[in-house]
């Protein structure tokens, strides 16, 4: 009786779930990252191709009778000289053309941002006509869905890359440098990117999202970030604002028409964001409240402290004015 074969069903489910999802290379959503996929598809089937005819070689001998022995001068100039040869001859061309797209030609009326790598989070800002800063914000970058936005790549403190699998691969942030690489999304969605290049111990806590809308969506968007944060409407609301100027918030956390800091996360629009933390923690009022009285419990080692100091009352209020700035 043969064994049940249902117990190959979840280790089926589990490696096709590496296959999809926000941060997925395998499902490009532009052109660069298209080029990755393709080469990486004629990779695989190369790679197979290779391994069946080195499989195929090594039984010959086996299986060849013994009164016929094989030419070792034909095995060594045509396996280990001539395939290689061969293989590389057409590969490498074609892979000295990938990738073109991420450094692609913009023109002058197209979004250019710069990106910071920070340990562990990400400050992004949207050039003006002039080059100088503009909107900001952290960890989220949106842009605009089929045009190509030029970003600028600097790191802070160490060695960071930016890798956004669906959109494009990876590129190096290095301190006292600035690389360039050009991204575009053919179609809207949320696409979700992380440090590629170990930078400490909470490296896999900086994640960073794409959020391609379309263009009349992000001219609105861009607007909005570029204005200074409403006045709280309520006094819970004036609280927290107060409470956020009195702690000293605004000497690392820029809010637009508040504070002009830029040592933290610009805060000017985070109760609109995905996420905490880059990507440790969801949004919203309550984990706001938790990240603000436990930074360092959720995420050791980054530059926030823990304000566990904070009462009931005061944590809810610097809580509720920080959820509101949308």
């Amino acid at each position: 009786m043969g064994r049940d074969p249902r117990w190959l069903l979840p280790l089926i489910a589990l490696s096709l779930g590496g296959c999809g999802g926000p941060q997925s290379a395998l499902d490009p959503a532009g052109p660069s990252a298209a080029s990755l996929h393709r080469l990486g598809i004629i990779m695989y089937v190369g790679a197979a191709l290779v391994t069946l005819l080195v499989t195929v070689l090594m039984l010959v001998p086996i299986l060849r009778p013994r009164e016929r022995p094989v030419n070792r001068r034909l095995f060594l100039w045509g396996g280990g000289v001539a395939l290689p040869l061969l293989t590389l001859t057409a590969l490498v061309p074609y892979v000295m053309t990938v990738g073109h797209e991420t450094r692609a030609a913009t023109t002058s009326n197209q979004v250019s941002v710069d990106v910071t790598g920070y340990v562990y989070w990400w400050d992004v800002a949207y050039r003006r006509p002039d080059g100088s800063r503009g909107a900001a914000s952290a960890n989220e970058l949106h842009i605009p869905v089929g045009e190509p936005i030029e970003l600028f790549l600097h790191a802070n403190d160490v060695i960071h890359s930016l890798w956004v699998p669906s959109l494009a691969g990876k590129t190096d942030m290095i301190p006292g440098r600035v690389n360039r690489m050009v991204i575009q999304a053919d179609r809207p969605g949320i696409y979700r990117g992380q440090c590629a290049e170990y930078c400490g111990l909470q490296h896999t806590l900086m994640a960073f999202d794409v959020i391609a809308l379309p263009r009349a969506e992000f001219d609105t968007w861009l607007a909005g970030a570029a204005q200074p944060a409403r006045e709280p409407a309520t006094p819970e609301l004036r609280q927290g604002r107060d409470l956020f100027v009195r702690l000293g918030c605004g000497v690392c956390h820029a809010v637009r028409g508040v504070s002009e800091a830029r040592l933290g996360p610009d805060l000017t629009q985070v109760g609109s964001r995905r996420t905490l933390g880059a990507g440790t923690l969801p949004g919203g009022v309550g984990n706001i409240a938790g990240w603000t009285a436990s930074a360092q419990h959720l995420k050791p080692g980054n530059a926030m402290p823990s304000y566990d100091q904070l009462e009931g009352p005061q944590l809810r209020a610097l809580a509720a004015y920080l959820e509101s700035l949308q």
